[in-house]
């Protein structure tokens, strides 16, 4: 059993188009608060014998300017690396999948001994985001699952009561539990695209086709 209320209502998200060097972007982010010191949730975040415990199995090599690799996913370069040090993290890493390049960041802020703030962003070209693709999901195709990803960690750093392996995380989408998680990810980025400027019937179907896409289900309607 995972407490799927509580871990959902633990996630700010938010997105924006914004102009870097000239192109347009889409950027995400996910913000929710450990019970963890800094070091700790460093450690989960960079280390591959910690990251396959909530995320998925990686290799290569996790220092600035290595490569890594997740299994059966995204792999990349790490182009930022800088280990806690006056209360703060962060690393980011290119993001290459399907023969495109997105980018993550993920920041750490020590909220005080016992607790620490984590960020995850992600920013994608909008020229390299297939146009049906966007139309069809908008930004929950990605968010929710970084949402996946915020929930391993959370049960891994006991943010939230409950126990889900990775191994276990697909069939776990099927279940009653899953697709409550999975609905209330994908009205949560709803939440966030209305916010940002879109017409709430989009951001509301675009949501739908993502629940839908995650769970393998037809929203009722």
């Amino acid at each position: 059993m995972v407490d799927v209320p509580a871990q959902l209502r633990s996630v700010t998200r938010s997105y924006r188009v914004e102009e870097r060097d000239g192109e347009e972007m889409h950027v995400q982010s996910l913000e929710q608060t450990y019970p963890a010191e800094l070091a700790d949730v460093w450690e989960a975040v960079t280390s591959a014998e910690r990251i396959q415990r909530w995320f998925l199995p990686v290799s290569g090599d996790l220092r600035l300017g290595g490569r890594y690799q997740f299994e059966g996913n995204a792999g990349g370069e790490i182009t930022v690396c800088e280990p806690p040090a006056e209360g703060a993290a962060e690393f980011s890493a290119t993001w290459e999948a399907m023969g495109g390049v997105s980018w993550v960041t993920v920041r750490l802020q020590e909220v005080d001994a016992e607790r620490t703030a984590f960020e995850l962003e992600h920013s994608s070209r909008t020229a390299d985001v297939p146009a049906e693709m966007w139309e069809t999901f908008g930004p929950g195709a990605t968010g929710v699952g970084w949402d996946g990803g915020l929930l391993g960690l959370s049960l891994h750093l006991g943010g939230v009561e409950g126990s889900l392996s990775p191994a276990e995380a697909e069939a776990w989408a099927g279940t009653d539990e899953g697709r409550s998680f999975y609905r209330g990810a994908a009205d949560g980025w709803a939440v966030a695209h209305i916010a940002s400027g879109a017409e709430a019937p989009l951001a509301e179907r675009n949501a739908d086709a993502t629940y839908g896409f995650y769970t393998g289900t037809t929203p009722e309607a």
